[in-house]
This record gives structure tokens, sequence and C-alpha cells, in this order.
């Protein structure tokens, strides 16, 4: 086989060194810790380094360098392949945790949940069957307990975590889609497909509700013409009036209403629909209620707001946003619903996985809930959590968020330059710049300071379309962000408005002559 002895130490020296050096196993623990190590000090001098919250690079500054990048050329250390991530990635990444990042619904996360991050990667469990996780199983199924309780559920209920709001919120509507055809039309859609009734199939949303909600019936095959928009009152609340009115106008003209979703804590405007009025009206019209709770969950933390999510208990299913609202990294997020029998709907016994005489040795097979396979241990992040600082502390993070946003609302109602669209039942704030006078394009305007800070990077701002015209927005989701953090804020705001207004002007000058 061997030519030489030379060869053959070589051959020896591959099967030793070469193929095994970088497995996480149990002779490798050195290799294990010096390579966390070393990302350790990476992360450090992340978050040293990073005293704003983005650095304001462009794609076209960026891309070059991924385009010199041939994966066939390896690094020999860890630090050569630190300084190139820290070139393409860490230098560059929106930090989240910083005070003057107030712009979509990323929250900065407790460090408990980072340190079992690093044990969910390393072990690697896969929480679908009992026989790939066991312990993991159980955690998971303690904290779905959990959180059912939260709601104020029964112990019928049940659960399972999800990849994020979207996943969550199909299953909602899976569920919806499949309850009604079994029960209403004894058809049998994950054995038969779709019924032909399913065309007339319809979900009542609220106008300001998650786009999620008409993707999925999308991938439904309900179309998003299934979807029907209701009209918010002042508030940005779903008008229960017209609710009904809606459910009776679909149901005269021949269509099947199946599911109303009522949303706690909107994107735009972190308001909250009457869930009880909701819940209601879905008990008497006999419809499937969901509710997506992707942002509002954090009120489950908090015993002095918590009052704002009353009805959820009646909803059939909801969805929580465990990496929104409970200070969690992504992804970590869960699906709930009323009655664990509703699981049965989705539930595939496959021979090599979870065969049915599982069930009947009492072996907890999470897939059995779930449309997905394979699912990270993402329940041991909220454990870690949980068991180190307690529900209360996380609703007093909770509390202060909603609090500081209250204040800033008097802020920006108290400044006669700013014209704020809502008061939030959470923290969302929709508003612009409009100092008294302006002739000058006001949509124009804003957009020009929201592109502005974003390439300065100092302070990031979300932005939004209500009645075609454009907003700014802050998304408070941060415990240490300050009335003083805001009030900077809102004189970079300022800055580059009036650098708008100076721009426009000389423009106009310019023209007249």
């Amino acid at each position: 086989m061997f030519t030489s002895d030379l060869e053959k130490h070589e051959f020896v020296d591959f099967l030793t060194e070469s193929p095994t050096k970088e497995i996480f196993h149990h002779e490798n623990e050195a290799e294990y810790l010096h390579a966390v190590g070393k990302v350790t000090h990476a992360v450090k001098k992340f978050l040293n380094n990073n005293q704003q919250p983005f650095s304001g690079v462009s794609p076209s500054k960026l891309k070059p360098l991924f385009d010199s990048i041939e994966f066939e050329k390896t690094h020999d250390n860890y630090d050569a392949l630190l300084k190139e991530v820290e070139q393409l990635y860490t230098s560059h990444a929106v930090a989240f945790h910083h005070p003057a990042y107030i712009a979509h619904l990323n929250c900065p996360i407790v460090i408990p949940a980072v340190a079992a991050e690093v044990m969910i990667s390393a072990i690697n469990s896969s929480i679908d069957t009992w026989d790939q996780s066991a312990g993991g199983t159980l955690i998971e199924q303690k904290l779905i307990e959990w959180t059912c309780d939260q709601i104020g559920y029964s112990k019928k209920a049940d659960g399972i975590f999800t990849s994020g709001g979207t996943q969550s919120n199909l299953m909602g509507l899976l569920l919806a889609r499949d309850h009604y055809s079994i029960t209403a039309l004894n058809h049998n859609i994950k054995v038969e497909g779709l019924p032909q009734e399913a065309s007339r199939f319809r979900i009542f949303v609220s106008e300001k509700a998650h786009f999620s909600i008409q993707k999925n019936a999308s991938l439904l095959g309900l179309g998003e013409k299934s979807v029907i928009k209701i009209k918010t009152d002042r508030g940005f609340r779903m008008n229960t009036v017209l609710l009904e009115d809606a459910l009776k106008r679909e149901i005269a003209q021949g269509n099947i209403p199946i599911a109303i979703v009522g949303t706690a804590g909107t994107t735009d405007f972190g308001n909250i629909d009457p869930l009880k009025e909701i819940a209601g009206i879905s008990k008497k019209y006999n419809t499937w209620f969901h509710i997506d709770a992707a942002y509002g969950c954090g009120l489950l933390l908090t015993d002095r707001y918590r009052s704002l999510l009353n009805g959820i208990e009646c909803a059939h299913s909801v969805t929580v946003d465990y990496h929104k609202s409970f200070f969690q990294p992504v992804s970590s997020s869960g699906f709930l619903v009323q009655d664990k029998n509703f699981f049965n709907l989705i539930t595939h016994h496959a021979d090599y996985l979870n065969p049915k005489d599982h069930d009947e040795d009492g072996l907890p097979n999470q897939v059995n809930k779930s449309i997905q396979t394979t699912r990270r241990f993402d329940a041991l992040k909220l454990w870690f959590t949980l068991r180190m600082m307690g529900r209360k502390k996380l609703g007093g993070y909770f509390d202060t968020i909603i609090e500081t946003a209250a204040k800033i609302a008097d802020l920006l109602n108290s400044d006669l330059d700013f014209e704020l669209m809502n008061e939030s039942d959470i923290s969302a704030l929709v508003f612009r710049y409009r100092p008294k006078n302006l002739r000058l394009d006001v949509c124009a305007m804003n957009q020009y300071i929201k592109k502005a800070m974003f390439n300065q990077g100092k302070a990031l701002v979300a932005g939004t379309k209500i009645n075609q015209q454009f907003y700014l927005k802050f998304t408070l989701l941060n415990p240490l962000t300050t009335i003083s953090d805001i009030e900077n804020i809102i004189k970079i705001i300022k800055k580059h408005g009036n650098e708008y207004v100076r721009l426009n002007q000389v423009s106009a000058d310019f023209r007249r002559n």
C-alpha cells in the first residue's frame, strides 16, 4: 500500500492530526478553550470599540473586501481569522446594546443568556426527539408550561419554541385553517389537501398587524385576498365595531371567517388591540382567535402593566418573542396553544424518528408539535435567565422601558418642532420633525434625516409610513436608554433637519437666480 516509510508516516499523521484537530471532542479541550478565549476577547473589543450604534459603512465600501476572499486559502491561526472578521463584520455590526440604538425591535441581551449560548452551540442538542435531547426536552417543556401559566392558560395548554414571530404566526394560522376544516367540514387538510371551500376562508386582522399574517396566508394556500384588514381607532387599535361589520359583510358574500388575529404590541405604535372584546366577537362567530404578542409578551413579566394583556388567556393560540421583550439572543420565540390536542392537527409519525409506540411509552417528542424537525436548544437561554435573574428583575427592565417611553412622548409633545402621532401602550413612538412655518416637503426632510443619521451612525432610528406620509420612529427596548440619551438624539435629528432646510434653501435661491 505504501511505497516508503515516509509515505506511511505522512498517512498516520493525516489520520491522527489533521482530521480531528478542529473537531469538538474530549481530547480537544485545550483547542476549544483557546478558540473560545480568542473569540471572547474579540467580543470584548467589540464592546470597547463601538462607542456608537453603527459605523456608517456603505455596501459599496464593504463589498470589495468580500470580493477578495478566497475560501481555498485558509488562516493559520485565530488571530488572523478574527482580524479578518473584525474588518468585515464586527467593526460594522449594529450595536443593539447601545442606548442610542432605538430603531427596530432589537433588544439588548442579558449575560446569562449569552453564557447559555456557549453551552448550546458546543453540546449542539437537537430538541426534536427525546433520544436526541433528554433533559433538554424537559427544560423546554418546563419553560413552555411556565409561559402558559403567565398567559393564564389551564393545565391543558402546551407549546413549542420556534425561530421567531413569523413562524409562530404561521403555526397559529395553520392550526386555525386545519381546525376549521376538520371540525366544520369533516375534511382533513393534512391528508387530503385544501378543500374546495378554502378559497372562501377569511382571516381578520388590524390594518396595523404584522405583515407576516398576509405572508403566511399566502404560504398556506389561502392567498393574501383571504386577509381582511380592519381599520383602527384613533389610538391605532383594532376597531371592534368595524370588525363585526366586516364579519357580517364577508358572511353575506358567502365567505367563511376562520380566524381573527389580535395584536398585542403593533410594530409601529406598540399598541394593543382590545383583546377581551375581540375574544367575545371570536366566540360569537365561532372563529379561531390568535394573538400576536411577539412584542407585547414582555408585559407578562410586569405586575404593574400586566392588565394591558387582559383577554390573552381567551386566545386559542399566542405568539411570544422572547428575543424581543425577554432580552434573549436571536433566536428565541414561542408558540402557545390553549389545548395541547390542537397539535394533533400537525403531528406526523416517522418510523425512524418519532414512531407511534414512543407515545405509548410516554416518550416526549417535541417534533410532534413543531413544523421544524431539527431545532436548536434555544430554551436553555431563557432557563439560564430566569434561574439567575427571575421574572421580577426582567419585569423591572420592562417597566423602565414603558415609563421612559412615556417621558419621551411628553418630551416630543412639548417641543413645537415635532409632531407626535401616538401615545404607546409599550414603547414605540411615531413622530416627525416639522418646524413651524416650514414650506419644504416634510416627508422628504424626515427621510433625509433618517438616511443622514444612518450614514453617520451616532444614533439610529426607524422610519415608517402612515397614510402615505413618512415618519420617524423610536422603538425603545433598552432599559439603559435615558432621557438624556434621547435629548442628544433629538439634537441630532434637528441638526440633520436644519441641514436639509439650508441645502434646499440654497438650491431654491440658486434656481431663482
